[in-house]
């Protein structure tokens, strides 16, 4: 089926605009728990914005709540449930508003560059300017990990007519290179970040779970395991340095002393120490920082997660911060632990094959094997959850 062609801004009503692009196109197949919307011509579209596929139909999973897989090989593109083709035509308006239109001139002429200090800009080919995203929205996350293939990357200071780029943007981020500036960068992105909470972590936060949070009780529980934590109770691991001197342990104490610091500051006290990066440390924050309202105190923390890790082993050390976490120090958690794998995974931290992995496998690398098979019990409604998102594809294979 052939689509038709619409101009790029669909409020622009002028016949000779320039910036087209075909109309997005949809397709319902399945039924009952295994419905979902395919977006044909999704490739197509993506195109004509100068884009990768993945971002618009990330962007309609983030705005819709829904799981979304996508197929380059075979340009496959869908968005789990029944969706129509208006509202996503609208949801790819916002989509272009936010990550495609030039700020100032309202181009679409533009390239998306991602600075040292992981902050998006819009560099703009048409006017020269290079225009802030808002660093709040979920897709930021998705595209500072999977960033497009442009071989213009911001070393190249210049704009396409060879006209100098300004040196900051419309929104008051350095559009050089990163440079000096990254510290500054990295404070306004997490301050950004934490400050508003998208509406699936506001609606895991107001769901209510029985948990006795009163202080008697979290101190009582702290205090029955500290001995068995050491100074922070790095767990089983393959490091060896789990002295009360060693920075793991320095980071675990700060973290537990002053959470009310924010996350730019966690992040910071990391990079003193030396294990910013450093998978442990991932570890080690999932344990000390949170306490029993881990739930509601997950949005605030998630963009320094989210800076944090960076691979499949920092994941695992996430998980197995967790585990300790629910299993050992706040062990009436242990119940919540979907939610809390949920508020991980709708932010992009940590991804559906490696929770799989994590909740089929008992592993006493972290706890003892009796509190691994507990945890992962609780955990088996998120998983449940996983495999039926994915029972439609895995029925059209």
């Amino acid at each position: 089926m052939a689509a038709g062609v619409v101009n790029i801004r669909r409020d622009v009503d002028d016949k000779f605009y320039r910036y087209r692009m075909p109309l997005l196109l949809t397709k319902i197949e399945g039924k009952g728990n295994g419905i979902k919307t395919v977006i044909p011509n999704m490739a197509d579209v993506a195109r004509a914005l100068s884009r990768p596929p993945m971002y618009p139909t990330k962007f309609f999973g983030c705005e819709l709540g829904a799981q979304v897989t996508g197929d380059e090989k075979n340009d496959r593109y869908i968005v789990n449930g029944a969706h129509d083709a208006t509202k996503l035509r609208e949801l790819l308006d916002g989509f272009i508003d936010k990550f495609v239109l030039c700020k100032s001139c309202k181009n679409p002429e533009t390239d998306l560059i991602i600075t040292k200090g992981d902050v998006i800009i819009r560099d703009c080919k048409a006017c020269g300017e290079r225009t802030g995203v808002d660093m709040r929205h979920k897709l930021t996350t998705y595209i500072i990990k999977n960033p497009p293939k442009n071989p213009k990357k911001s070393k190249k200071k210049n704009t396409g007519d060879g006209s100098p780029s300004p040196s900051e943007n419309g929104n008051g981020y350095t559009a050089a290179d990163g440079g000096g500036e990254s510290d500054d960068e990295l404070t306004r992105r997490i301050k950004a970040d934490a400050a508003v909470l998208s509406p699936e972590a506001s609606a895991i936060t107001k769901e209510d779970w029985s948990v006795d949070t009163s202080e008697e009780a979290v101190k009582a529980r702290v205090k029955a395991v500290e001995a068995a934590m050491g100074a922070v109770a790095l767990g089983g691991d393959d490091d060896s340095d789990e002295d009360a001197d060693s920075p793991y342990s320095q980071l675990g104490r700060w973290a537990e002393e002053n959470r009310e610091s924010g996350p730019v500051e966690v992040y910071k006290k990391a990079e003193d120490l030396g294990i910013a990066k450093k998978h442990k440390a991932v570890q080690v924050l999932a344990q000390t920082l949170f306490t029993a309202e881990v739930v509601a105190e997950i949005p605030r923390f998630a963009p320094l997660f989210a800076k944090m890790v960076t691979s499949e082993k920092h994941q695992k050390s996430l998980l197995g911060g967790l585990e300790r976490l629910v299993g050992v120090i706040y062990p009436d958690l242990a119940a919540v632990i979907p939610k809390i794998l949920m508020a991980f995974y709708q932010t992009d931290i940590l991804e559906e094959e490696v929770i799989k992995q994590w909740g089929t496998h008992v592993s006493k690398k972290y706890v003892d094997r009796d509190t691994s098979k507990k945890v992962r019990k609780a955990s088996e409604p998120f998983l449940k959850w996983l495999d039926e998102a994915e029972d439609s594809d895995d029925d059209e294979e």
